[in-house]
């Protein structure tokens, strides 16, 4: 039955009215809740017995959430609604609580949704766990307090979005002590693919088996339109593979930066800041299909010695459009940060740049930069800073860290030019590489 669904929507009307004839009542009724029938080939779990760890890798919206919530379904229930099934103790981890509650539980993919109405399970939400029927049960925990699975035992566990986990080899390693219930006690992993490290050493044990799918094969259930602006946004980009393709990207050798690096210096906040510097990398000329103009804020901590100063990147306001669009963007990020310099470079524009900055705020504090080495020569000093432990991140800059992927000592990987890169570089160097004349004197502020 797993072609089932593709054999009922392609089949001639004829063939379809003379199946669902054929069909009793009770066999209609049960047909939605047929999993097996309607799911997509990656959404299975593997044939045989022989695996411990079952990974989903999926893109965007590929239907990873509904394979793990159908999988946990067809551990706990039985043949019948009081019957047992092969688990009775399960663990839903989630990156936080809520989020395990939200999507795993409650979400439009997740545990109640999948239910059938006999057999749907109640929600205790003091205890945080769901009760089948049957007595079957599964609490939520999330990753960011392995300790909460220290203790518990389970004969089935759905670990969700494992590569964002922030504490993911503790979070797992306490969740695989935990299975140790019944004959043969098994995880189901869903997830988009992120190149940390666990993922790839959990994909190179023996009893870990994959499935995978782009964003596309799911695309029944997914608005057109949203289809068309990922497509549009991210289509041919290594965060596209990633992202849409559900493919696990290493990195690419020689990369300046590397993912796992940018994962682990990731801040929520920022602390506060000393400086605040908005870097301006103008495209060659305004006509439709040009590079984007590169605008990427940066705050440091200034204080003590230069070797102790840290600095985090803030917001990636990069855009494409007319010299008149990209200056307004770049004022607007430089008082929307309340920032000290806004620095641009000038080896295309020359004094035009400065030009349409000032025509959006005369009075700005700017400062031209002029590029005398190579992008990869420029980079190198400030990726070191990386190295060092000295740069951090916030979150929601994925296609500047896209671009920082595609950075190597041979150039640049990737099409177009590294607008977002540039401006990063320029605005680390004032910040972080320049000599003390622009340090002198820093006052303190948060955000």
């Amino acid at each position: 039955m797993r072609s089932g669904a593709g054999w009922l929507a392609c089949g001639a009307p004829q063939m379809t009215d003379r199946f669902l004839g054929d069909l009793s009542e009770q066999a209609l009724i049960a047909l939605p809740w047929l999993f097996e029938f309607w799911a997509l080939p990656h959404q299975l779990p593997p044939e045989g017995q022989d695996w411990s760890t079952w990974v989903v890798l999926g893109g965007r919206g590929a239907g990873k959430t509904r394979a793990g919530a159908e999988w946990v379904r067809a551990q706990v229930e039985g043949p019948t609604p009081l019957a047992a099934g092969d688990a009775r103790r399960v663990a839903l981890v989630g990156e936080t609580l809520d989020q395990a509650r939200d999507v795993m539980v409650f979400g439009d993919s997740g545990l109640l949704a999948c239910a059938p109405p006999d057999r749907r399970p109640v929600w205790q939400a003091t205890r945080r766990r769901l009760v089948w029927p049957n007595g079957a049960v599964a609490q939520i925990f999330s990753a960011l307090d392995p300790e909460a699975l220290r203790g518990p035992q389970f004969d089935a566990a759905w670990a969700d979005e494992l590569a964002k986990w922030k504490k993911a080899e503790e979070a797992w390693m306490q969740l695989r002590f935990g299975l140790r219930l019944g004959a043969r006690p098994r995880a189901v992993v869903t997830t988009t693919p992120r190149s940390k490290r666990l993922l790839r050493e959990l994909l190179e044990q023996p009893g870990t088996v994959m499935t995978g799918a782009p964003t596309r094969a799911n695309r029944a259930h997914l608005a057109e339109s949203f289809l068309a602006e990922v497509e549009r946004r991210y289509g041919g980009t290594r965060i596209g593979q990633q992202e849409l393709e559900g493919l696990l990207l290493d990195d690419l050798d020689g990369a300046l930066w590397s993912m796992d690096a940018l994962e682990k210096e990731r801040l929520e906040m920022p602390p506060r800041l000393s400086r605040i510097v908005v870097g301006v990398d103008p495209p060659v000329t305004a006509r439709t299909g040009s590079d984007e103009c590169g605008i990427v804020v940066a705050g440091a901590v200034t204080n003590g010695p230069p070797q102790d100063w840290r600095a985090v990147v803030l917001e990636d306001a990069s855009m494409r459009g007319t010299p008149t669009a990209w200056a307004e963007a770049a004022v607007e990020a430089f008082h929307r940060h309340g920032a000290d310099r806004l620095v641009a470079e000038v080896n295309q524009g020359g004094d035009l740049v400065e030009q349409v900055i000032r025509q959006r705020d005369a009075m700005i504090p700017y400062r031209a930069v002029r590029a005398a080495k190579s992008k990869v020569a420029r980079a190198e000093p400030v990726a070191a800073l990386y190295e060092q432990g000295r740069v951090a991140h916030l979150r929601g800059l994925i296609r500047l860290e896209d671009q920082m992927s595609r950075m190597t000592t041979a150039g640049y990987e990737g099409q177009g030019s590294p607008d977002r890169v540039d401006a990063l570089v320029w605005a680390l160097h004032d910040l972080m590489i320049l000599p003390g004349t622009n340090w002198t004197a820093p006052r303190m502020r948060s955000l």
